[in-house]
């Protein structure tokens, strides 16, 4: 039986998202004993019901903390304060530098909200985007194209550190096996959630799902507009970029057609 005061200083160090994954499988199963605990908890601690961690299916409750925080789905929502305060701490001598006024009534906590901001716009650096990829493959004989188009992407470019959003669109040719759909769009995420250029996100995405599925083949697309020369610098506002990585079959040209051809067109 895990102590409360052990339970409670365990759970503080979980981001709020993990602390509450487990709550709809859970809700509705644990003891009133173990309720009253958790009423006694932070708010942030008192979303997780971990009725399990109470019985011979998890030994420990820090076994299970070590379990979530390795997860490769971690999900940032809550913050590290100590490295959220040292990044508020920046963004408010930037917003002073710049001539504004930190203590303005719309800017009081600006400089907080940015920090959040920027540390959920770089989680990929605390995800593993194999692991997501291992987590759901499949024996299957499929052997033709798979594509998934038109899959949103927002990052941050690594120059200038302003957004580049669009599309990618990937396809693979299974060798053995297939992977669940929703990965690959999560796969995405964690390469695009980091500081990027949109070549290497490209290289990234193609070479991550080449190296870990082994298919026949891959291929991958990625159409952005850049912020970074669109509201600033050149200031082009039409401007859009689009790169492309093939491996195996896909650099065979009849098999590239099919898959350009195949995104390009408005089947539904």
């Amino acid at each position: 039986m895990v102590a409360p005061c052990d339970f409670v200083t365990l759970c503080e160090s979980l981001p709020r998202r993990q602390v509450g994954l487990w709550n709809n499988f859970l809700t509705g199963i644990m003891t009133e004993k173990i309720r009253g605990v958790l009423q006694t908890c932070p708010s942030g601690v008192r979303g997780l019901t971990p009725f399990f961690l109470f019985s011979d299916l998890c030994p420990t409750l820090a076994d299970y903390i070590q379990i979530i925080k390795m997860s490769p789905y971690r999900n940032l929502e809550e913050y590290n304060i100590e490295i959220t305060n040292e990044i508020k701490d920046r963004f408010s001598k930037i917003i002073d530098e710049i001539g504004e006024d930190v203590t303005r009534e719309g800017l009081t906590k600006t400089p907080e909200r940015a920090a959040k901001a920027m540390l959920f716009l770089t989680q990929g650096y605390k995800q593993d985007p194999v692991e997501i990829l291992k987590g759901a493959m499949f024996k299957e004989d499929y052997d033709d194209m798979v594509i998934i188009k038109d899959i949103e992407i927002y990052s941050l470019c690594e120059h200038h550190m302003l957004p580049f959003f669009g599309k990618a669109h990937v396809a693979y040719i299974p060798n053995g096996h297939i992977v669940g759909l929703s990965k690959i769009p999560r796969v995405i995420d964690v390469f695009a959630r980091r500081l990027q250029v949109q070549e290497r996100l490209t290289h990234d995405i193609l070479e991550c799902i080449n190296n870990t599925l082994k298919p026949k083949g891959v291929a991958v697309v990625i159409e952005a507009a850049h912020m970074c020369m669109m509201m600033r610098g050149v200031q082009k506002q039409n401007s859009v970029t689009t790169t492309s990585g093939f491996r195996g079959q896909f650099e065979k040209i009849e098999t590239r057609n099919e898959f350009l051809k195949l995104i390009s067109s408005n089947l539904s």
